[in-house]
């Protein structure tokens, strides 16, 4: 699926412009399994994309990775899932030279997380590009409990922390790398509209 267009909101929802090669410069690459394709897409534009890359996957099957090591990058690293990808980011961060260009593909939830990582780091936003790819489905915050909650698809939904009911907002913390859920229910306790699917 290419780069995925959303419909316009407000300030805070991230815009995702894609992937421009940055030449042979340092990079770092985040991808899922939907956002390998993006990095294929780079590297096809410009192979020199590799030459000084470090490419985590996270969740992608043999096949994928397969591919990815095909376009040669400097290092190649793999995780099951986010959660045990984020020592192994902030590692990569840590050690990154001036002039590193961190790229991140797939899904929001990831490049939120990661994205909400460089910036701690010190990462300057005009060195982090993303772009979308695969499902729309959102890391979300409760403003209520404060916990997150990965992989949402639904609006509203429940939180897996407290249990409230919440709506899901576009309003976006670049601080959290997270969407933030509010109450559906505080004003009319048990009204809660019917599920729907959450679009791009």
């Amino acid at each position: 699926m290419p780069n995925t267009k959303f419909s316009p909101s407000i300030d805070s929802r991230p815009t995702y412009a894609g992937l421009v090669s940055q030449g042979a410069a340092p990079g770092i690459m985040v991808a899922d399994a939907a956002g390998a394709d993006a990095l294929v897409d780079l590297a096809s534009a410009d192979s020199s994309v590799m030459d000084r890359a470090h490419v985590l996957l996270v969740g992608v099957a043999a096949d994928t990775v397969s591919r990815i090591e095909a376009l040669h990058p400097k290092a190649l690293h793999g995780a099951p899932d986010l959660e045990a990808a984020t020592p192994l980011v902030k590692r990569l961060l840590s050690a990154a030279r001036m002039g590193t260009t961190l790229y991140l593909a797939g899904s929001e939830g990831l490049m939120g997380h990661v994205a909400a990582l460089a910036t701690a780091e010190g990462l300057p936003l005009e060195a982090i590009q993303m772009e979308h790819r695969g499902t729309v489905a959102r890391r979300m915050q409760c403003v209520h409990c404060k916990g997150i909650t990965e992989d949402v698809t639904t609006d509203p939904f429940t939180c897996s922390h407290c249990g409230l009911t919440l709506f899901v907002r576009d309003h976006f913390s670049r601080r959290l790398g997270a969407f933030q859920g509010v109450c559906v229910d505080a004003e009319t306790p048990g009204v809660v509209p019917d599920a729907q699917e959450i679009r791009a």
